[in-house]
């Protein structure tokens, strides 16, 4: 593990595997979503490796390893998403101080891939594709609406922001029973994610705090900008989750119709944690990987040929 410093001084663990000497095939930054920590996509930096890439991986400020932002360490927090993205450009410098194989590509996850869009957004990058499983474009169900968004930013203007939302908690809720769980059908997966947190508690967080629900609405209203996305130049995939509901599938798929440069592809009956889903259903979106990211490989063949 390394640790690295925010230009606003908050430490980040993060985690850097080399791509094989021979047969490399370019970087993979793995964004993971809300709550999740590096050991939980232990199954899949092993897949990448297995493909010739390079990992690297952190955890957000707030969650995993990383510095919390407030005294109770089960509350993930932050003001505005705008830290995050801070953070990505904290990792993403130290990619480029170690000269990493490229190309370089993005792998990103729920919260993750929500940042990966406002990061995309601002214009070139240094990453020739990514993909997105289950992106955090909008809330699912009822926790989407208007009425939910008003009283998050109004509770927040009272200063509640840094308290859990209403009912919630420091439980984490991957420590629930496997049965109608939102995440995964697949049980093996679901047991293993629950002993990491049962193994190594102080990784887990609980529910979010109003600051960082009101903070994720601004964030999700930016999308619905008709010219969100336009300064983008890295083609976008899109995995969503046909039994998502974390997230709205409905809404990310929109957005790929609308955004420069993306498509989407919706995996049927998979829910939220596509990556921690069935074997038949990462088959499926490790097929849609290789033949998305392969074409950023040639675009490296011939920039070094």
């Amino acid at each position: 593990m390394q640790w690295l410093i925010t230009p606003d001084s908050v430490t980040l663990r993060a985690a850097f595997w080399n791509a094989p000497a021979a047969g490399a095939k370019g970087t993979v930054i793995l964004l993971q979503g809300r709550s999740e920590f590096i050991e939980k996509y232990r199954e899949v930096i092993g897949e990448l490796s297995e493909r010739c890439f390079g990992v690297v991986t952190f955890d957000w400020r707030g969650q995993g390893g990383s510095e919390r932002q407030l005294r109770n360490p089960a509350k993930g927090h932050v003001e505005d998403f705008a830290d995050y993205l801070m953070d990505l450009d904290t990792i993403v410098a130290e990619m480029e101080r170690r000269n990493l194989p490229r190309p370089w590509s993005i792998l990103a996850h729920s919260m993750g891939g929500c940042i990966a869009l406002l990061a995309l957004a601002r214009g070139p990058s240094p990453f020739e594709r990514a993909v997105l499983s289950s992106p955090f474009v909008a809330v699912a169900g009822w926790g989407g609406s208007i009425l939910a968004r008003g009283v998050a930013r109004t509770l927040a203007s009272l200063g509640l922001s840094q308290m859990f939302v209403p009912g919630g908690s420091s439980g984490s809720r991957m420590t629930g029973p496997f049965e109608n769980n939102p995440f995964t059908r697949d049980p093996d997966r679901y047991t293993t994610m629950k002993a990491w947190l049962a193994e190594h508690p102080e990784l887990g967080i609980g529910d979010p705090t109003i600051g960082w629900v009101a903070a994720a609405f601004d964030a999700n209203e930016s999308f619905d900008g008709e010219d969100f996305g336009a300064k983008n130049r890295t083609p976008i995939l899109i995995l969503a989750a046909g039994a998502d509901t974390v997230v709205s599938s409905s809404a990310s798929q929109a957005l790929a119709q609308r955004m420069r440069g993306s498509s989407a592809i919706e995996l049927p009956g998979a829910r939220h944690e596509i990556l921690m889903e069935t074997d038949a259903t990462r088959a499926l979106f490790w097929r849609a990987f290789d033949a998305f990211v392969a074409r950023a490989e040639n675009i490296g063949e011939q920039l070094t040929s």
